[in-house]
C-alpha cells in the first residue's frame, strides 16, 4: 500500500478543518478559493488581452472549435 504524501495546502486545510469541519465552513473555504482563482483567471485573461494574444477574432475562433477530447 503506497503512502500518501500532502503538499503543505493540504496539511494546512486539514490542520484548520481539526477545528471546525462543519458544512459551513466549507461553504465559506469554497467560496473564498473560487473569488481567489476567478480573480486570478480575470487578470491572466486581461493581461493576454492587452498583449493581443487574445482578441476577438480568436475568441470567435474558439466558439466554433471542438475542445473535448474521446475519453476512450
Amino acid at each position: 500500500m503506497e503512502t500518501t504524501v500532502f503538499n503543505p495546502v493540504q496539511q494546512h486545510l486539514l490542520t484548520m478543518f481539526a477545528f471546525d469541519g462543519s458544512e459551513e465552513r466549507l461553504k465559506e473555504v469554497k467560496a473564498v478559493l473560487y473569488q481567489h482563482f476567478q480573480k486570478k483567471m480575470d487578470e491572466r485573461l486581461d493581461e493576454l488581452w492587452e498583449t493581443g494574444v487574445l482578441d476577438q477574432k480568436k475568441l470567435d475562433e474558439l466558439r466554433t472549435k471542438h475542445l473535448r477530447t474521446d475519453l476512450k
